[in-house]
């Protein structure tokens, strides 16, 4: 798949192919029976990513989190073989676009709402079973909070997806966030759980997560939510792929 939970992959849609992708997150599972456990509120978001090459693609989205707009493109740098090339590099470039109104804060013109988030992601497929990533980050903020905290951002991720049926696998995911770089808030380390089902047709994931944030900015730097205190987002993704090549 081109996501583990929030974070890409090194696979991308294959030539000529498109995908349509949905994540949706429901509230906290803290918020009580009131809330219905947080099924009473949600985040969503809608992406659609197409294959120029096979190691080309490029991304389109809206998140309902701060009603972003981001564009991504990503390359396939290195393709893992059976013989001198052991793990497939890609680079992954995101800009992130929120549009969110605020009536006392009319300063805040395109420049100041945007960002832009580069990985390098490097992944090894061991067995037909398990497959593993780490991504080293790095995210540039336009404006933020306070002189304090860091306009650039840098972050470690790591995932893997284990399969224990031919058309079901676990995935998992931890977004390391280095200290010491944003201090006006609390931003907790983002982990989120996964179980895949392939249908044939697409592909369903339901989701454990502290993240309530889906692209970049939000997952590695904004995450205000903590598994020990029960902040935890239980969601789905769907991916569908539509194929234009005879």
């Amino acid at each position: 798949a081109t996501q583990l939970v929030n974070m890409p992959t090194v696979e991308s849609p294959g030539k000529q192919n498109l995908q349509f992708l949905i994540m949706h997150r429901f509230g906290k599972l803290n918020e009580g029976a009131y809330e219905l456990f947080g099924l009473d509120n949600a985040s969503i978001r809608f992406g659609l990513d197409y294959g120029i090459t096979d190691r080309l693609s490029v991304g389109v989205g809206r998140s309902s989190v701060d009603k972003a707009f981001d564009g991504n493109i990503k390359y396939k740098i290195l393709r893992q073989t059976t013989g001198s090339i052991p793990v497939s590099i890609s680079l992954y470039e995101l800009v992130t676009h929120y549009t969110q109104r605020y009536t006392d804060k009319s300063f805040l013109n395109t420049r100041f709402r945007t960002s832009y988030t580069s990985q390098l992601l490097i992944a090894r497929k061991f067995s037909n079973s398990l497959s593993l990533q780490v991504a080293p980050s790095w995210t540039h903020y336009n404006l933020v909070a306070t002189p304090q905290d860091n306009n650039d951002i840098f972050a470690i991720s790591a995932g893997g997806r284990m399969k224990f049926t031919k058309r079901m696998s676990f995935t998992a995911e931890y977004n390391y966030l280095l200290p010491d770089q944003v201090v006006s808030t609390k931003a907790y380390n983002s982990l989120s759980l996964g179980v895949d089902i392939e249908t044939g047709g697409h592909v369903f994931q339901l989701v454990f997560t502290n993240s309530n944030g889906m692209i970049g900015p939000y997952y590695l730097s904004k995450t205000n939510g903590s598994w020990g205190k029960g902040d935890i987002f239980f969601g789905f993704n769907i991916s569908r792929n539509f194929n234009f090549r005879k």
